[in-house]
């Protein structure tokens, strides 16, 4: 296959806004197995960090090791902070502790703790004891917190002033620029305590005069997040009161660090991901994996369907005769239950994104449930009425289309119920209704799908 030069690559580059083409890749792939380091460098150039990562992330074990081991001696940081957490993985352990704690060094509190938190204790502790010590105690300290808190989401890095200062003495405290994060949009205003009673968005600075004391113009309305709150709660309120930052408080409600708004999109596309994948019973990971972790992820959840599927032939078995006695219901079997799994997971998915995003709740649950209820037997007696003139027609049997729709009414209407109440249930449980709720429906649904046809025929028909 012929290639094009690399200058007309180049030229690509520069014209694709959107990441890296499939040619780029071929490219670099033939870069790396010729042994071209130049080449590869020229090829990369171009891109930022999140574009290298997806590099890394296309290319085959063999070719991912020989270009981190291109890159290693001016790695940017930044890359781990976009890979797939399996490739992270791989590639953190083949730049070694040391390299990878001096990397750190150079990114924000919060980039740190997220890159080392879903390492193995081994490793931590190997890259925290080459870690300088005042950020290996900011990065320890923000580890004792739980798992996806707020502590954990936060970034240590804040820019807090006294509620006695003007806007002269901020400016000349930014002016400064020690210590101060990376990014931040709010000034946060704290009493002697230490306790955020206000924020200055940046902006408001240069509207008034230098004299005018911060408390004339600082907002009082800010929201606190407390630093054990769920990180999907902190996405929630971002997204509920168009939040750019916010202070993190501890238990005193002392500021201990703040949360920007880039931190949130990527908790929202975090989660949103794992619900998507959790309804297949699947991992973000999963693509990434080594091929039996694949296979071995998969398999506990397809024996679940086996369990089910066994349950379902077990129902199937109890009318045996009825179907010997009339072909014709084994071949309109599947369509009841078909059409009702499919209903029901529609609802399924609908309820566990308005849970997620807290669209549905106490004061309109009753109401969610009735509508559905309601969508549900209006669905059934369309596809009811579809689906019974068909078998009729097709086997010469009225009674036979009778059956099979009030059979999908029944069907679809339990579907719909289900679809909305099971999630609910599973969510007052505790649990996640995007793992349990699929699979709790699908069973049922199966089985009262051929329960109730087979029984309705077996009564009427045989």
């Amino acid at each position: 296959m012929t290639r094009k030069p690399f200058d007309s690559i180049e030229q690509e580059q520069k014209e694709a806004l959107y990441g890296v083409s499939q040619e780029t890749i071929r490219a670099l792939e033939d870069a790396l197995d010729e042994g071209a380091e130049s080449q590869v460098h020229r090829l990369l150039a171009p891109f930022r960090a999140v574009d290298v990562a997806v590099v890394i992330e296309y290319l085959s074990p063999p070719l991912r090791h020989a270009l981190i081991e291109i890159l290693r001696p001016h790695f940017d940081p930044e890359i781990l902070a976009e890979l797939d957490e399996t490739v992270r993985e791989e590639v953190m352990t083949q730049l070694g502790a040391r390299e990878i704690a001096e990397a750190l060094t150079g990114l924000e509190s919060d980039e740190v703790v997220a890159l080392i938190e879903d390492l193995d204790k081994t490793q931590q502790k190997e890259i925290l004891e080459s870690i300088p010590a005042p950020e290996r105690i900011i990065v320890e300290e923000a580890l004792t917190y739980p798992e996806d808190s707020a502590a954990r989401l936060m970034q240590r890095e804040t820019v807090c002033v006294p509620e006695f200062w003007t806007i002269a003495e901020a400016m000349n405290h930014l002016a400064k620029g020690k210590d101060l994060p990376e990014k931040f949009y709010d000034l946060f205003v704290v009493d002697p305590r230490h306790i955020p009673i206000g924020g200055v968005p940046l902006d408001l600075l240069l509207r008034y005069p230098p004299s005018t004391k911060l408390t004339d113009i600082m907002e009082k309305d800010i929201t606190w997040i407390p630093a054990l709150m769920d990180q999907e709660e902190v996405a929630h309120l971002f997204q509920k009161y168009g939040l750019v930052s916010a202070p993190v408080v501890d238990t005193s409600n002392r500021i201990i660090g703040m949360i920007t708004l880039d931190d949130v999109v990527d908790v929202i596309d975090e989660e949103a991901e794992k619900d998507i994948m959790l309804l297949s019973r699947v991992t973000e990971s999963d693509f990434f994996e080594p091929l039996l972790s694949t296979s071995y992820s998969r398999i506990r959840w397809l024996i679940i369907t086996l369990f089910n599927t066994l349950m379902a032939a077990f129902v199937i078995s109890q009318f045996q005769h009825t179907i010997q006695k009339m072909v014709a219901l084994a071949v309109l079997m599947p369509i009841s239950a078909a059409m009702s799994g499919n209903a029901g997971m529609q609802v399924v998915t609908v309820t566990v994104r308005a849970l997620a995003t807290r669209e549905l709740g106490g004061a309109n649950m009753s109401r969610a449930i009735w509508k559905e209820v309601l969508v549900g037997l209006i669905n059934g007696v369309v596809f009811g009425g579809i689906m019974g003139f068909i078998a009729a027609f097709w086997f010469a049997d009225p009674a036979l289309g009778i059956v099979l729709g009030g059979a999908l009414i029944l069907n679809m209407g339990w579907a719909a119920v289900g679809g909305v109440v099971l999630p609910i249930l599973i969510d007052k449980m505790g649990m996640d209704p995007a793992i349990s709720a699929g699979p709790f429906l699908t069973t049922t649904t199966d089985l009262l799908s051929f329960a109730t046809f087979l029984g309705l025929a077996h009564l009427f028909l045989v």
